[in-house]
Parts: structure tokens; C-alpha cells; sequence
């Protein structure tokens, strides 16, 4: 699982015109799910967004985790975050999860995120063309992968 972690002071998606979610401050996450990802990604992974100290505290150092702040979370499903640029020009997905196989891991990673942070996550709609507005703050932006734990 790959994720981009963005610490926003608002952020939305639209659908086809329609906003179909918002946040005020809080977390954007771009989910990528790779094929060969388990429960103990999701498990991991989650943990590891809900205790991120990238919030700042009374003295302005980032210091706090979203679950003291009490911030909004918004998750979007993006399998192009897999994408291999190894060879030519036209990216490859072909680590990519198949939907059959992401969009499971994808409401059980929401569900998870949600039971950590004590509230409702937003989220955007798989496998839907969409457009994500975001004000990024900082600006901070982590990029987290379970196949790669620094």
C-alpha cells in the first residue's frame, strides 16, 4: 500500500459537477492499493496516519497527531500511485490491485481509519473520474509505503 499524506486546511471532491465530500483541517490521503497487499498493511499503515506528529502545538513545532487534534480525514483510492516509469514513457499499473481485488481493502483501510480517528472519514468513490481541491498547509506532504517502512 503507498499513500500520499497531505495536511490541508480544506479539502473537497467533486463528481460529475456535484461535491460529494469536504473536511475542514485535517489529513487528504491518496490511497495506491498494490495486489499483494493484507490486512496487516491496512493495519499498519492506519496506525502509522493516525499517530503522524505533523500537527503543530502550542509553540508552533509539528508535534501532534490528527487523533489529539480531533481533524477531519478524507481518503481517495488512486492506483495510479503505482504507477512503473521504469520503461518508455507510458506509465504501467500493473502492480495495481485489480478493483475486484482494491475496492475491499479500500473500505476496510476507511473503516479502520474511522475507528482510530473516533469519526466519520470522508472518501471520494472508487473507481469514479473525480477532482480533489485541496489548501495544503505548510506545506506538509509524506509519502508512506508498506513495502518500504523507514
Amino acid at each position: 500500500m503507498r499513500a500520499v499524506i497531505q495536511r490541508v486546511t480544506r479539502a473537497s471532491v467533486t463528481i460529475q459537477g456535484a461535491s460529494t465530500s469536504k473536511i475542514e483541517a485535517g489529513l487528504v490521503v491518496l490511497l495506491g492499493i498494490e495486489s499483494n497487499d493484507t490486512p496487516e498493511d491496512i493495519e499498519w499503515l492506519t496506525g502509522k496516519i493516525a499517530r503522524l506528529r505533523i500537527f503543530d502545538d502550542e509553540q508552533g513545532v509539528m508535534n501532534l497527531p490528527i487523533i489529539e487534534t480531533g481533524g477531519d480525514a478524507l481518503v481517495v483510492s488512486q492506483f495510479t500511485l503505482h504507477a512503473s516509469t521504469k520503461k518508455g514513457n507510458r506509465p504501467s499499473y500493473i502492480k495495481a490491485a485489480r478493483p475486484e481485488v482494491a475496492e475491499p481493502l479500500y473500505e476496510t483501510f476507511v473503516k479502520e481509519l474511522s475507528g482510530l480517528l473516533g469519526k466519520p472519514v470522508q472518501t471520494g468513490e472508487f473507481g469514479a473520474e473525480m477532482h480533489i481541491s485541496l489548501v495544503n498547509d505548510g506545506p506538509v506532504t509524506i509519502l508512506i509505503d508498506t513495502k518500504n517502512k523507514e
